[in-house]
């Protein structure tokens, strides 16, 4: 009756004091709140770093150089994360999931993202440089094959590679990752197949920079990931069987880094079954 007299309404009131308890809850969750920050800010910081790099903010190895310590960090949170858990279960305390449960899956999700970064790493050798012809590789004209392109070639040390030079271990290494590539056969005549590849060169915004049907070679820039990173493409084409065909082969090279994480070769493959229609190898 009270109630009613004062034009007050019970429920009304407890749903206030429901959600001013649960704003309180968040508010004291220090182990929620340093999970979730954690997270937060080492995503930020990775795709920041990319990003400043690829606007010209800062060099790309400035920006390389922040991402092994966003990995550090969201491992922390991470590690807090479960660290609580366990001690709150054995305690038999009740675990305050908001803040802690979405700080917990960004951490995860963002080192699982990392971590197959360095898989790739691991399993795939330090080059930067694919082509379909490792003895004859299509040559650059129009642009620079980048000064330092046979410097750091792993293998120097390999007994099995004693004795090469920078160039034979690229080869060899090359062959040994990515024995697929190879130069393909397309029943059309060259001319048509280099007018063809500058179409899809620019319908996956390439930059072209030079292309001539008549001899068959077209080169062309790739710009990749928040780092905007560029690649440089060469794509020849030579007649066969009386200019009713022609053999294509293609080179990709990564401008700077040592390791491509694969980009290349995904790109050659991608681009010459896109123009062949098959990833049939010539004969």
């Amino acid at each position: 009756m009270d109630n009613q007299d004062n034009g007050t309404d019970p429920v009304a009131e407890g749903n206030v004091t429901i959600k001013a308890g649960r704003l309180a809850s968040l508010r004291n969750d220090p182990k929620g709140w340093t999970v979730l920050v954690l997270a937060a800010a080492a995503v930020i910081v990775f795709f920041g770093s990319a990003f400043g790099a690829g606007i010209g903010l800062w060099g790309w190895q400035a920006g390389l150089s922040a991402l092994p310590w966003t990995g550090l960090v969201a491992l922390i949170a991470l590690i807090i994360a479960i660290v609580g858990i366990i001690l709150d279960r054995r305690k038999e305390r009740k675990t305050r999931w908001p803040l802690l449960g979405i700080g917990a899956i960004v951490s995860l999700g963002f080192v699982g993202y990392l971590a197959s970064y360095a898989m790739t790493i691991a399993s795939l050798p330090a080059i930067h440089d694919i082509t379909t012809d490792l003895a004859d590789p299509p040559q650059f004209s129009a642009l620079s094959l980048r000064a330092d392109n046979w410097d750091n070639i792993p293998g120097a040390d390999d007994s099995a590679m004693r004795g090469m030079n920078p160039r034979q271990r690229w080869a060899t290494l090359h062959q040994d990752a990515y024995s697929d590539i190879r130069s393909v056969r397309i029943d059309q005549p060259v001319a048509e197949v280099i007018e063809k590849a500058k179409r899809l060169a620019e319908d996956r915004g390439w930059e072209v920079a030079n292309v001539d049907p008549a001899s068959g070679h077209l080169e062309a820039t790739a710009t990749i990931s928040l780092f905007r990173f560029k690649d440089d493409v060469v794509i020849r084409a030579r007649a066969a069987e009386n200019g009713q065909a022609s053999i294509i082969d293609m080179r990709s090279v990564s401008r700077v880094g040592v390791h491509d994480l694969g980009a290349n070769a995904k790109r050659v493959r991608q681009f010459l079954s896109d123009l062949s229609g098959t990833t049939t190898t010539a004969s």
